[in-house]
């Protein structure tokens, strides 16, 4: 009888003791980074649950919780859109975003909720775009958003967005509605490092160049008296 008590009790810890090299193995595996590609157009669904969303449970949520929206538009539905406005409100420290065509309000939503939660956001646009009726790039500035466009008269024709320094939003979609609803259009969404520096690099560098302190220092004189 002991026999078979022992054999059941080394059964039990075998057992226990696979699950729990398991878990230290899972726990020891580095994590892969994020990677995720989305198509467009998008279809229909509500995204006002989103923006409450805290940042941390904003890129992990697979599907839509309940709420009390009483729009028109299908409830709970996963769309390439939605997942796009997730990572996007992942952001809780930063967001640079330098994108040619910003006329989408859920998107402008959406960044201005992040700056009211104390996101530091930049933004960069193109300086003929900016002016077009129906840019959100004004409503940004209205609310305190750090704004700038290209000083030269190359358009700024970018479209990514780099998420805390770590998140890489880009690839052909310009952020308006038809971009969203009507255009074959497509988003790669990673954390691979070696993807992300140089987009942080480049945006950086337009940042700077982009300074309009810069824009005003007058070009050296030169007196013409000393010149050869």
């Amino acid at each position: 009888m002991w026999t078979v008590k022992g054999v059941g009790l080394g059964v039990v810890a075998f057992s226990l003791s696979l699950e729990l090299i398991g878990w230290l193995l899972r726990r020891l595996r580095p994590e892969r980074p994020r990677n995720e590609v989305l198509f467009f157009p998008s279809e229909l669904a509500c995204v006002e649950h989103l923006y409450t969303l805290p940042a941390s449970a904003a890129p992990s949520a697979s599907a839509a919780p309940s709420h009390s929206c009483l729009c028109s538009l299908p409830h709970g539905v996963e769309t390439s859109f939605s997942r796009f406005l997730r990572h996007l409100m992942s952001a809780s420290s930063s967001l640079d975003l330098c994108v040619f065509a910003f006329s989408n309000m859920d998107l402008s939503r959406a960044v201005l909720v992040l700056h009211s939660r104390g996101v530091t956001v930049r933004v960069l646009s193109d300086k003929d775009y900016i002016a077009i009726t129906g840019s959100q790039i004004g409503v940004l500035r209205k609310a305190g958003i750090c704004v700038r466009s290209n000083r030269n008269s190359v358009h700024m024709h970018h479209k990514f967005a780099v998420v805390d320094g770590r998140l890489l939003l880009t690839g052909s979609l310009n952020w308006t509605l038809n971009a969203v609803q009507n255009n074959m259009e497509n988003i790669l969404i990673t954390e691979e490092p070696d993807l992300v520096r140089p987009f942080i690099k480049e945006f950086g560098r337009l940042w700077e160049h982009s300074d309009p302190v810069r824009r005003q220092k007058p070009a050296a004189r030169v007196d013409a008296g000393t010149q050869d």
